[in-house]
């Protein structure tokens, strides 16, 4: 999002928040906790060292934490329709019908085992096995920008064989056990349905290597550039199944093109990319393709990807959807940085949906502003000199 936010910045946006938090005022029956909902919004984008009932409400000019716990944890109101109504507002502002959406999950430290879905499981975040919670996300990336549109926690099999557990965290009976990969989908699916503009689909491996996705989008004709294992195979134009890393092993060097795929935090990220066309029995206007990046200073470190998309469509454009994946690590990042998405100390099912709806619409809200800002051609690291 353009660096940190300065305390003269924070303050100044959290006012914005007002508009988008009336977008969504209807979802809450009561006065207080739409006045609740605003403040909580309003101390997550606050500097706040911690981000927790306690520092949220003295921001707020509460006496305790009461009235954000009831907020989050006994209060009824709709999450589910909160987030519908920052999705409308993320169209509204971020459109594109060029867009990306992005699939990825993130892991969030915990202790004990009475947090939802809490247990020792691999997380990206940190790199390894941890006591976390895992939640998988949609991402929006386009032309004017990206954030975070949907979401899901991830319920191990240990929490939905073990109802009386479940139920403990708020976990009804009809919630089952679901694979990331089923969550994904399902979130993709939101999207088609709910009319979401958007031209293509990324992801990593975790999720790009699932054969049944990629023939489900394919079926729905959704053009995608998703990560794939050297190991996958695929039905060549001589009807045969090729592992990935024989197929290009091959490839003669004209067929390397060194290209960047966006901007990383140390400047442009350039690799060498090839790619090999596929699955001869296509539709004449759709094309299969193998897409190859190569390190350029070890070239012994290969990624691959599986690309469906319009017969004219260019390397250059695969490229660009395979290096928009980062979007999500960045919307990960920010959202955690800047918005509290990690900072919450619920345990129960619905309250974790609560907190993360609230803190992905303050990140919504601040992809906004800085498109805003991007098109009346201000450099968002400009700001602080602009609110003084």
């Amino acid at each position: 999002m353009g660096g940190e936010i300065s305390e003269v910045d924070a303050r100044f946006w959290s006012d914005g928040l007002a508009g988008l938090h009336e977008r969504f005022a209807k979802r809450f029956a009561r006065s207080e906790s739409r006045e609740s909902a605003l403040a909580y919004m309003r101390g997550l984008l606050a500097p706040l060292e911690r981000k927790n009932g306690w520092t949220v409400a003295e921001e707020a000019g509460h006496g305790g934490p009461d009235r954000i716990q009831r907020l989050l944890n006994r209060i009824d109101w709709d999450a589910d329709g909160v987030l519908d109504d920052v999705r409308e507002y993320v169209v509204e502002h971020l459109a594109d019908p060029g867009g990306v959406l992005i699939v990825d999950d993130t892991g969030f430290l915990k202790k004990g085992v009475r947090s939802a879905g809490v247990q020792r499981q691999y997380s990206g975040t940190a790199g390894r096995t941890e006591n976390c919670q895992v939640g998988v996300f949609l991402a929006y990336s386009g032309r004017l920008g990206r954030t975070l549109i949907d979401r899901a926690l991830y319920l191990p099999k240990s929490w939905t064989d073990d109802r009386e557990r479940c139920r403990a965290a708020g976990i009804g009976d009809e919630v089952e056990f679901a694979t990331k990969h089923q969550l994904a989908r399902a979130m993709v699916r939101r999207a088609i349905d709910d009319g979401i503009p958007f031209r293509w689909v990324t992801a990593d491996a975790g999720y790009g290597n699932s054969k049944g996705w990629r023939t489900e989008l394919e079926q729905a004709d959704v053009f995608h550039v998703v990560a794939t294992t050297r190991h996958d195979t695929v039905v060549t134009r001589w009807a045969m199944d090729h592992r990935l890393h024989d197929l290009v092993a091959g490839l003669s060097r004209q067929k390397w093109k060194r290209r960047s795929c966006g901007e990383g935090a140390h400047g442009p990220r350039i690799y060498d990319w090839a790619r090999v066309e596929v699955r001869p029995w296509h539709r004449p206007d759709r094309r299969h393709w193998v897409l190859t990046r190569r390190s350029i200073t070890d070239p012994t470190k290969v990624a691959y990807y599986i690309a469906y998309a319009p017969a004219d469509t260019t390397l250059n454009e695969l490229v660009a959807v395979a290096g928009a994946r980062w979007a999500i690590e960045e919307c990960f990042q920010t959202a955690k940085g800047q918005c509290g998405l990690d900072d919450y100390q619920v345990r129960r099912h619905q309250s974790w949906y609560r907190h993360i709806t609230l803190a992905m619409a303050v990140h919504a809200y601040l992809a906004v502003l800085r498109a805003q800002q991007l098109e009346k051609g201000l450099d968002p690291l400009e700001r602080q000199t602009l609110y003084r």
